[in-house]
């Protein structure tokens, strides 16, 4: 076997096959236990607002805190989520659409057990030992960890000939006998290196460049101030609307149950040819769908229109979470894909602190849940017109360019100077200068 089928078959074997299973069942662990998580708060919110007697604003700090911290940093599920997803994308390249989709799986398994769980041990123990015993299962993100082992880098085989002359060894000098020599090392300014970390870790270079990126970026981070509202609020409608605590929980689980057959199959759809390239459209559809869904649940508080409401939200909130980090995957390159994660995470962070809090505001100020949803399906239609609008008036530039390129040959611009001899003079022979090198 030659060294170039070596190489073939050691990619072969580390990804999209072998152990990159093992890595994508962790990662569907760790996204169940850190992403789902956060879903069951709404099932404390009414017994927080009561022990701490505090208003809808202030209680609503609990869980916008503990999603913020997930996504921009901190030393526990923050650590777990950013590393299995970033892990992910390097072991699966055929079938990174399809992974990405069954890993978003694990947040729906952790939204269907996470709310009925919670609720039992709230009856059962209070929400203090409730939130201990939550803990120790977290931990379990730890063995998820222990099995993410890096993708081995390829050594490619050294080429047999130098096509290149050899370089003369470092600190080679050329000297005329009569200079001294001193070697010193300029000093790094603080400031110089602290911007070029900042950029190596969270791709600022790549936020000014890739139009893509910032788009998307920006879409999302407005986006996910109203995705997270229904899931902390939804609850509570229900309760203060006369709809029994358990029956109240059971509409989360719904929302997750439904999510762990949609992801799959969204993320199986929009791994078809036909979707490659156009997938940011797929995804901003379905942010479009997943505002307008809202309103379902702000007409009426019936049960079983709440169900429906459930339902549907389901469907769409599947495509959302199955497309969220692939269509990143597919606007950024992959070398810089964990340092523009990092950035991603740190502005989608900013919104989700801010989202709750003035959504509870609003139903302090009202006295009215349905206000949520209103909000919610604001800022999702206009983040889903705002991506879907962006990208094609991007894709329509980039051809007309290109277009224009074709089409165009290069002639000089009107008014440009350009200096044409007029009359050739007769060539002049000089002497050949003569350099005299003293010291380098």
């Amino acid at each position: 076997m030659s060294k170039e089928e070596e190489v073939a078959a050691r990619i072969s074997k580390d990804q999209d096959r072998g152990w990159a299973w093992v890595v994508l069942v962790a990662t569907v662990i760790v996204q169940g236990l850190t992403l789902g998580f956060p879903s069951c708060t709404g099932v404390f919110f009414k017994d927080l607002q009561h022990d701490f007697q505090a208003s809808n604003s202030q209680t609503s700090w609990f869980p916008s805190i503990m999603t913020a911290v997930l996504h921009a940093g901190g030393l526990g599920s923050c650590f777990s989520f950013q590393a299995g997803v970033t892990v992910l994308g390097y072991y699966f390249i055929r079938r990174r659409a399809l992974a990405n989709a069954l890993a978003s799986t694990g947040v729906s398994i952790g939204l269907t057990l996470w709310p009925l769980f919670s609720q039992y041990m709230l009856d059962e123990m209070g929400w203090r030992n409730t939130f201990l015993i939550f803990g120790g299962v977290l931990l379990n993100c730890c063995v998820c960890g222990a099995v993410m082992r890096p993708v081995v880098p390829v050594q490619l085989p050294a080429p047999s000939s130098k096509p290149y002359p050899e370089q003369p060894p470092e600190g080679a000098y050329l000297s005329n006998g009569n200079t001294v020599h001193h070697e010193k090392e300029l000093p790094r300014p603080r400031c110089a290196a602290c911007i070029q970390t900042l950029q190596k870790y969270l791709a600022f270079d790549v936020f000014c460049k890739n139009k893509g990126y910032q788009i998307y970026t920006i879409g999302v981070s407005w986006m996910v101030m109203g995705f997270v509202l229904p899931l902390i609020y939804l609850v509570p409608y229900a309760i203060f609307n006369g709809v029994p605590e358990r029956k109240a929980a059971l509409l989360i689980s719904i929302i997750g149950f439904i999510n762990i057959f949609m992801r799959p199959m969204a993320g199986l759809l929009s791994g078809l040819n036909v979707f490659t390239g156009r997938r940011i459209y797929l995804f901003s559809l379905a942010v479009l769908l997943n505002g307008l869904s809202n309103l379902i649940c702000a007409i009426s508080a019936d049960y079983t229109v709440l169900v429906f409401y459930c339902l549907v939200y389901s469907v769409s909130m599947s495509v959302i979470g199955a497309l969220l980090f692939q269509v990143l995957m597919d606007v950024v390159e992959m070398d810089r894909f964990s340092s523009a994660l990092g950035l991603f995470t740190i502005l989608e962070s900013v919104t989700i602190l801010i989202g709750p809090p003035l959504a509870g505001l609003l139903v302090d100020i009202t006295g009215h849940y349905s206000y949520v949803f209103y909000a919610s399906t604001f800022f999702m239609v206009t983040s889903a017109l705002f991506m879907g609008l962006s990208f094609c008036t991007m894709k329509a530039n980039n051809k007309l360019k290109e277009t224009h390129k074709l089409l165009s040959p290069e002639v000089p611009s009107r008014g440009k100077y350009m200096e044409v001899p007029t009359e050739q003079g007769p060539k002049r022979n000089d002497p050949p200068a003569v350099i005299y090198i003293t010291s380098i």
